[in-house]
């Protein structure tokens, strides 16, 4: 046996696992990393967090992705210097928090790396019927792999698509090992780039467990705060607290096929564009809003799209959400002190909580969640006759060994 599936064997074996979890989201803030203990798998999965960094991409680098980040025409030969790029520029972040940690990388098992998500193209957006549903992140895990020394779990999302899924969201598999609780039926919300949550039923039950996007969550948002007041984000919704909604805006942003289309469902900052706010502001009728009160009205659209997404439920499950009910929320968005007192106004009735709550980190919730799934792909099983949200229960993740 070569010695690289020797060494693959025995992590799958360990009692204990050492797993890097990395993510870098639709809002290009930056590298999440994350070193997580885990053991079991599947429902008996448990982990511990050991170290936890968000680091800031600089503007230049953050240009770089833009420049074919959702973007239909695009450089081919700046695509593909982009994979190589990105993947070393990722491998470098793993070794300064490593070193940062004093900790050796021998001492790590794995890497799960997300990537970076450059297009994603559901059926659902596309509109091609005949084609198939598709969506590609950069950051080659090979190159990681051989510039940290540590075998990589990468490409996640391929098998999700190859099974029957659209690739996203992803973060049933990890919600469902780690945060079902009997008793207490949940909704895991994460307000990234795009909004999507996870519902997890009080009985355990894996058949109605599902996840979807509801829509824009800070992609919008942080693209206006960008283009009208020159900052990356509206920072403590400083801008849109400021502004007034516009009704007639929001009307018109939310008439949106999307909003009203069957979970579970998926989206992209490919559909919700700065030029899909401004065609919404040129066809109104009325004076067109001031820059805060777009802020403001994107804000209301949030707000409101996740909660008509929670109500809406009971319609995906055929049936009542029952038992004590709880949301918990992660991402940027649930550091937004505006989306968040929209959201209790919309959703009186449910009590709404951060996910350290329940014992995560919020911030580093979706690198762990990849590096759930790279520790079932390496010890994980199987089982023909389960699925969650619709796809069978499979590994996923593509293995690049450091030799």
């Amino acid at each position: 046996m070569k010695s690289h599936i020797q060494r693959l064997s025995a992590i799958s074996n360990k009692r204990s696992r050492h797993i890097i979890g990395l993510m870098s989201g639709t809002s290009l803030d930056g590298l999440d990393v994350v070193l997580c203990t885990f053991r079991g798998v599947g429902l008996k999965t448990r982990v511990e967090v050991a170290h936890f960094e968000t680091l800031a991409y600089d503007d230049v680098f953050k240009f770089e992705i833009r420049r074919v980040f959702a973007q239909k025409t695009i450089d081919f030969q700046h695509l593909t210097l982009l994979n190589v790029i990105i993947a070393e520029r990722h491998a470098a972040l793993v070794n300064q928090c490593l070193a940062k940690w004093k900790i050796d990388p021998s001492e790590v098992d794995l890497i799960a790396s997300h990537g970076q998500t450059v297009f994603h193209a559901p059926r659902v957006l596309h509109g091609l019927v005949d084609r198939p549903n598709a969506t590609l992140q950069l950051g080659d895990g090979d190159h990681i792999a051989r510039r940290t020394g540590i075998i990589t779990v990468s490409d996640f999302r391929q098998k999700h698509l190859a099974a029957g899924g659209a690739g996203a969201p992803l973060a049933l598999y990890g919600d469902y090992y780690l945060f079902s609780k009997p008793g207490e039926a949940r909704f895991l919300l994460n307000i990234g780039g795009i909004a999507n949550y996870t519902y997890l039923p009080a009985d355990g039950d894996p058949s109605m467990v599902f996840a979807t996007d509801t829509g824009p969550g800070n992609t919008l948002l942080d693209a206006f705060a960008r283009e009208y007041f020159d900052v990356p984000y509206d920072e403590n919704a400083r801008f849109a607290a400021a502004g007034r909604v516009d009704i007639a805006l929001l009307e018109q942003l939310k008439s949106a096929s999307f909003f009203g289309s069957p979970f579970p469902k998926t989206t992209g900052p490919e559909m919700f564009s700065p030029a899909w706010v401004k065609a919404a502001i040129s066809q109104m009728a009325t004076e067109a809003p001031t820059k805060l009160d777009i802020l403001a009205t994107l804000a209301q659209l949030t707000a409101d799209t996740i909660a008509e997404a929670i109500q809406r439920a009971p319609t995906a499950l055929h049936r009542p959400v029952v038992g004590k009910t709880r949301l918990y929320v992660s991402g940027g968005g649930a550091h937004n002190p505006l989306i968040l007192k929209l959201l209790r106004e919309k959703l009186p009735e449910l009590p709404i909580a951060p996910m350290e709550k329940i014992g995560i980190n919020g911030d580093a919730k979706e690198a762990i969640l990849f590096a759930v799934l790279a520790n079932e792909t390496v010890a994980g099983s199987t089982t023909a006759d389960l699925n969650l949200g619709g796809v069978p229960l499979i590994g996923m993740g593509k293995i690049s060994f450091p030799g």
